[in-house]
């Protein structure tokens, strides 16, 4: 096993995913002038306080049924819609994602003090730029495996949903060694800092 460790990622947000985080629509909603401008540079505050980083590991699938995948490393993840979200694919592509400590300091900081607006657009950010970082793995893979004549699935699959049990995120925190990127596990298998995820997708 070979975990690949990405200790800065720099990407761009997506400020109209950010908004629709928010809940507006372009169809419902409309932000303007003074309004939008708080709004974007609030998004432009939380990136100084946003340390994305994130690793990952490319797995053989060993054996696979209807119920479960077997990985190897006697990796087992008994789930009916992971199968079959895997179904046809030979090996995997764990990987995990943070925004950092900071961020949630600040959300809490800003929470504490009654600046709502500015801790729920702070969380918004934080929340879509590590989905965005999970994008950027699956991008940064993609481009090596088109190579070596494999094929990447877009798609990806997290722990608690579906039938693919919470618990299952200890798996992950394990084999990709996601205290080395800050991140801790509770006893009911949340991740720490918050803003942190993780997703599993097959290789074809």
């Amino acid at each position: 096993m070979n975990v690949k460790l990405f200790k800065s990622i720099s990407i761009e947000p997506n400020k109209n995913n950010i908004y629709r985080h928010l809940g507006y629509s372009k169809e419902k909603t409309e932000v303007h002038g003074v309004m939008r401008d708080q709004v974007d540079c609030y998004i432009d505050d939380s990136l100084s306080v946003i340390d994305l980083k994130g690793v990952a590991e490319v797995l053989t699938v060993k054996k696979a049924d209807e119920e479960r995948i077997e990985l190897e490393g006697d990796i087992i993840f008994k789930s009916k819609g992971l199968a079959q979200f895997l179904k046809g694919s030979n090996e995997v592509l764990l990987m995990a994602t943070t925004a950092g400590t900071q961020i949630m300091e600040e959300i809490q900081k800003n929470s504490s003090s009654g600046d709502l607006v500015r801790s729920v657009i702070y969380d918004a950010t934080a929340g879509e730029m590590v989905d965005d970082a999970l994008t950027w793995i699956m991008n940064y893979y993609k481009g090596e495996l088109v190579r070596k004549g494999k094929q990447l699935d877009p798609r990806r699959f997290s722990c608690g949903y579906g039938d693919f049990a919470l618990e299952e995120q200890k798996i992950f925190w394990d084999i990709l060694k996601m205290k080395d990127l800050g991140v801790q596990i509770t006893d009911s298998y949340l991740l720490v800092p918050e803003k942190s995820v993780t997703a599993i997708t097959g290789i074809r």
